[in-house]
């Protein structure tokens, strides 16, 4: 069905049956009812503080002795976010708290696999492919920067990736 035919069947519709419609899709899938919740009642602060404590676990765990490391833990929070519309500023935040917190574990621990750092980089990249998009860039400067500062100071593997990436664009 395409969305014009959709329009054109939901415009015949009684508003009842529209009505009844819309709930029968808020219990069935989880998704719309997620949706309808964060329009009804947008707890974004909320949100974010669950997901940088979510993110932090994976770091810094409580109920288990080793780290995971999983940056996918964050990409599905900043995909949620994303598709839920949460504002442009509370994605950028979480996107770059990801990325400092993972180097706040590097500095306090020895990592030696290159997948970590690469993983770092591509998140760093997204972000600020993220914040040049919505044009926030310039409001995140010092984080942005204090991020490559820190790989400098860490001397991570890519630490030159991280230096060009931050070179290429102008606050």
């Amino acid at each position: 069905m395409s969305k014009r035919e959709l329009k054109k069947y939901l415009t015949q519709l009684p508003k009842e049956a529209l009505e009844a419609q819309i709930v029968a899709l808020y219990d069935k899938f989880i998704p719309v009812k997620t949706y309808f919740d964060f329009v009804f009642n947008p707890k974004e602060d909320l949100l974010i503080n669950d997901a940088k404590v979510k993110i932090s676990l994976e770091y810094f765990p409580i109920k288990r002795k080793r780290p995971k490391l999983r940056r996918s833990v964050a990409q599905k929070f900043i995909k949620h976010f994303i598709s839920l519309g949460v504002d442009d500023f509370l994605i950028a935040d979480v996107m770059l708290y990801a990325i400092e917190i993972a180097q706040t574990y590097s500095s306090k621990r020895t990592i030696n696999t290159e997948l970590f750092f690469k993983s770092m980089f591509n998140s760093f990249e997204q972000a600020i492919r993220f914040m040049i998009e919505k044009g926030i860039l310039s409001e995140f400067q010092s984080r942005v920067e204090a991020i490559k500062e820190e790989t400098i100071r860490q001397d991570w593997l890519n630490q030159y990736e991280f230096i060009a990436t931050t070179e290429r664009f102008e606050y």
